[in-house]
């Protein structure tokens, strides 16, 4: 492109020496183009300026373009591929794939200058230490494994609206208890506290759907404890929570960055991850250094101790031997049915408390519908009952590992009528001898292709070589001898000529 420049350059030579051809060649431009300036007295850039009322080729829609505009009248956010591809397919043989783009200059110029108006993002003034965000955001698609395993998981997102300040906590869902968690890392990482909080329609943790009430009473709990002022965004407006939302983009972008840095997705185990995690932010926060100490004078002080997290609940046992919990369903020893134990609902975690002693302690299903059944808390009965496993509602959860739910499908291809005995023997066999154990004897019987009935488990684990265990180390005894060879004659003789 020939700029303002050259065009001065080749005039000035031109008067003079009043060759054309020298003048074009001095400013490195060609006879033509030196000429056409010449001619028009304009500037590159003023010619730029000028509307142009003439087309360099015929228009391609020329006949059709008061339908493309119809159909953008009627629908504005079509795009121009799938306009071109009706096109193509009631005017056959008209329009060439090579024209699309020519379609889609025409119709981004129609949105610019007879489009409908665009939503407009008005920039808020924030004041250090006003307010601050959260949400929940998805990290699955960034591909993190632990140990080989993919990790799919939330991250709990906070940010100060007037430094943009960034932490986060690893979640799985967007619960209260993961909420209340995430908030209170990030305030006492932050040390302080701003003056409000802002999330988004949290109809779990938050804003109950259908509820007069704006919070639900563990939130305000929550807000109270630390002096917050509340806001929620309006429904359907997420641009209210612009900062954190646009923070989620960033941040993501920044972990995907450092993941590529690191040559690798995959951490030893979560610690590890989270560490990893919490260097992004930090380096990200670096930046924000001279906003952020403004904020810091301003912040008002912690309360003496954090809010526990976990939501309290009495529930009783059923006859099942199981207690429902935030709508999924979770074994319990048979030894409390009947009995009202105190459940402890955490993020990820919940524990059964019973005359104030910690009974069982168990993951948190996430979802609602669904069972988590722990064997050996029923099987003393169920192997009293052995007809009762064909048709249990939660059989599924009576299959420890897949060795045993191959074994149940062999026995029932054996054994017959009779599979559901001998599968519920072997499974009390693994609650009183030992899981591994059983599973072992079990691959064994399988690769030796022999036939496997409770039986053949138990005989096997009677003369089964007993596991040392991991603190039985034996040590040899050190010979001497070798450092005694190093004292010889001849051994400081070859010492010395080295030396």
């Amino acid at each position: 492109m020939v700029t303002d420049q050259q065009v001065r350059r080749m005039r000035k030579f031109h008067q003079r020496t009043g060759k054309l051809g020298v003048a074009a060649a001095k400013a490195g431009m060609s006879e033509k183009t030196a000429r056409k300036y010449l001619r028009s007295g304009d500037l590159p850039s003023e010619g730029r300026l000028r509307e142009r009322n003439w087309r360099t080729h015929p228009d391609a829609f020329e006949g059709v373009w008061d339908e493309v505009r119809g159909l953008l009248d009627v629908n504005p956010g079509l795009q121009a591929v799938t306009i071109f591809g009706h096109l193509q397919g009631r005017y056959p043989g008209r329009f060439q794939d090579g024209q699309l783009r020519t379609l889609q200059r025409r119709i981004k110029v129609w949105r610019a200058t007879e489009g409908p108006p665009r939503e407009v993002y008005f920039g808020q003034k924030h004041e250090p230490g006003e307010l601050c965000q959260s949400d929940f955001t998805d990290m699955s698609k960034l591909g993190v494994t632990i140990g080989g395993r993919r990790f799919d998981h939330l991250l709990y997102h906070f940010v100060l609206t007037y430094s943009n300040w960034e932490t986060g906590t690893i979640c799985f869902s967007e619960s209260f208890e993961s909420l209340s968690e995430g908030l209170q890392n990030a305030l006492w990482e932050l040390g302080g506290v701003p003056d409000a909080h802002r999330t988004d329609r949290l109809t779990t943790a938050v804003q109950k759907t259908g509820s007069r009430e704006k919070f639900t009473q563990r939130y305000k709990g929550l807000l109270g404890h630390y002096g917050l002022e509340g806001r929620a965004i309006q429904a359907g407006e997420p641009h209210e929570n612009g900062d954190v939302e646009q923070s989620h983009y960033r941040t993501k972008q920044a972990v995907e960055q450092a993941l590529m840095l690191r040559g690798s997705s995959d951490f030893e185990d979560r610690a590890s991850y989270a560490a990893f995690l919490r260097g992004v932010m930090k380096q990200r926060n670096t930046g924000r250094r001279e906003r952020f100490e403004e904020e810091l004078p301003v912040l008002r002080s912690l309360p003496a101790v954090r809010l526990e997290t976990r939501r309290r609940l009495r529930v009783r046992v059923s006859q099942g031997s199981t207690i429902r919990v935030a709508k999924n369903v979770y074994s319990v020893h048979s030894r409390l049915i009947g009995e009202q134990v105190d459940v402890r609902l955490g993020a990820e975690d919940l524990e059964v408390w019973y005359a104030q002693r910690k009974v069982a302690q168990m993951p948190r299903l996430r979802g609602e519908g669904r069972h988590r059944i722990n064997y050996r808390h029923v099987i003393d009965w169920l192997v009293r009952k052995p007809g009762a496993f064909e048709h249990y509602r939660y059989r599924d959860g009576l299959f420890p590992t897949s060795i045993f739910r191959v074994t149940y499908d062999m026995l029932r291809e054996t054994e017959g009528e009779r599979a559901s005995r001998e599968y519920v023997t072997i499974l009390y066999l693994a609650a009183q001898e030992g899981e591994a154990r059983v599973e072992a004897v079990l691959r064994g019987l399988m690769a030796d292709d022999r036939p496997i009935t409770s039986r053949a488990v138990e005989e096997l684990l009677a003369v089964e070589t007993a596991v040392p265990e991991v603190t039985d180390v034996t040590i040899d005894a050190v010979d001497l001898q070798s450092y005694d060879e190093l004292l010889s004659p001849e051994a400081e003789a070859c010492a010395a000529a080295l030396s």
